[in-house]
């Protein structure tokens, strides 16, 4: 008589995968409908899906990964507070979901505490350190937050630069197709309390190679006209920005020609 195989997953978790599928397939739709959405018949499933949590969680009050998914439902339809709830219970039941790390992370940088967000980035890294997104809202949240870290005491400015150098570094190094965060590494430069310019001008001038378009690569130019500028060699510079030409890059362009001009009066 053979041996019964061994179920590959709990009943518990099955029935979450069937909760996730609904709410992806819903939320999909929502999202394809866009200004013609049905709110009211939207706010109905929705209630449906949660009441399914509410079942779930009777099964197993301490399904940490269920308190992890109903929390992503309810911010995506912009429930945020209740949201961070379910995530702060389910990092309670398993400190080591990096995902729930992180939402708990955006949370709490978007109400304007970095000093609380920076750890729990941290601690998401710490757990999925090979995890692109989670490298690059580090560096982000140090770059828009740097006064309040370095008022804090607990950070200097150099630190607070290099710490946003590196985690953009790291984020464009995990996913080298993703234009953004590469893009973000190299103006991470101008945060460096000793930047290496000419570190800077040749990342800028290897990622015009990887541009998408003329648009792109002429914005990497305007980068690499800065930091030329910065290095004290306005002709250079100037021969780049007249390389420049796509309209909705001119104001950019011309606040450089500015500084060249007001450059060469001292």
């Amino acid at each position: 008589m053979p041996l019964r195989a061994q179920p590959t997953e709990s009943m518990t978790e099955h029935h979450l995968k069937q909760i996730v599928e609904r709410q992806h397939a819903l939320l999909d739709e929502a999202a394809r409908e866009g200004e013609k959405l049905d709110s009211e018949g939207l706010r109905s499933q929705l209630q449906s899906i949660v009441a399914e949590y509410e079942i779930l969680f009777r099964e197993d009050p301490n399904f940490a990964a269920g308190y992890a998914s109903e929390g992503l439902l309810l911010r995506q339809v912009g429930m945020n507070k209740e949201a961070v709830g379910l995530m702060l219970k389910a990092n309670q039941l398993d400190p080591n979901i990096p995902l729930v790390k992180n939402q708990i992370g955006n949370y709490l940088a978007e109400d304007g505490k970095p000093l609380e967000a920076v750890s729990y980035y941290l601690a998401a890294i710490k757990l999925a350190p090979n995890e692109p997104l989670y490298h690059y809202q580090l560096g982000t949240l140090l770059h828009e937050a740097r006064d309040d870290f370095v008022r804090s005491g607990d950070w200097t400015r150099d630190a607070v630069g290099n710490a946003e150098h590196e985690a953009f570094r790291r984020a464009s190094e995990l996913a080298p197709d993703r234009l953004e965060y590469a893009y973000s590494y190299g103006e991470s430069y101008y945060d460096l309390t000793k930047p290496d310019w000419d570190q800077a001008l040749k990342f800028w001038g290897q990622l015009e190679d990887k541009a998408q378009n003329q648009k792109q690569r002429e914005a990497m130019r305007l980068q690499a006209a800065n930091i030329l500028i910065t290095q004290g060699k306005p002709d250079y510079a100037q021969t780049l920005l007249n390389t420049v030409t796509d309209p909705s890059l001119q104001e950019q362009k011309q606040k450089l020609v500015a500084q060249i001009a007001e450059t060469a009066k001292k």
